[in-house]
């Protein structure tokens, strides 16, 4: 089954990447140092690096129920950040999210996420996980008050590109499941 190319809740809209999307991707969180700190995707340097991700993204969504979605203002459409499945197997998946540094504080990441975890359902997942480096206290609370469960830390499991730090770093495993 696949998934709906749009969602909405109260306040966002939850679409699939387009390519016109890229310039305001890059310019609203892509290329946001401050933003990309703790992700797993080195900041981008250039809209390419942009359209390279949309290009996965299709990619993506071609192979599974569903990809990577963005995070947009349902009052203006204006986006403010992205989420998504990364599936590892037909019943597993990853996810994680990224929002702009205004849209944070506002309780978008926990409204996405939840839409998410409604898609993530209806297209049949038994699993889904994120991991979020054991620092990032602000993206673990989202994931605790989203249902997920902290299953355990990782040792030097991530390599977080944006951080100084060599090497993998710790994080923590979070999952929920469906029956």
């Amino acid at each position: 089954m696949k998934a709906p190319e749009q969602v909405e809740t109260a306040r966002l809209v939850l679409r699939r990447p387009r390519a016109a999307d890229a310039s305001d991707i890059f310019d609203r969180y892509a290329r946001d140092p401050v933003v990309t700190r703790y992700l797993s995707w080195p900041t981008h340097v250039s809209l390419e690096e942009t359209r390279a991700f949309l290009a996965f993204s299709e990619g993506a969504w071609a192979r599974w129920p569903a990809g990577a979605y963005l995070i947009c203002a349902r009052e203006d459409g204006a986006i403010l950040g992205s989420t998504g499945l990364s599936f590892e197997t037909r019943l597993r998946a990853a996810t994680g999210y990224v929002l702009a540094r205004d849209a944070w504080g506002r309780g978008y990441a926990t409204e996405a996420l939840a839409a998410l975890v409604g898609i993530a359902r209806a297209v049949g997942l038994r699993r889904l996980e994120a991991l979020c480096h054991v620092d990032h206290q602000s993206s673990w609370r989202v994931l605790e008050k989203c249902g997920f469960e902290r299953e355990g830390r990782l040792r030097r499991h991530s390599v977080f590109p944006n951080l100084d730090e060599p090497g993998p770093c710790d994080v923590w495993c979070y999952a929920t499941t469906f029956d």
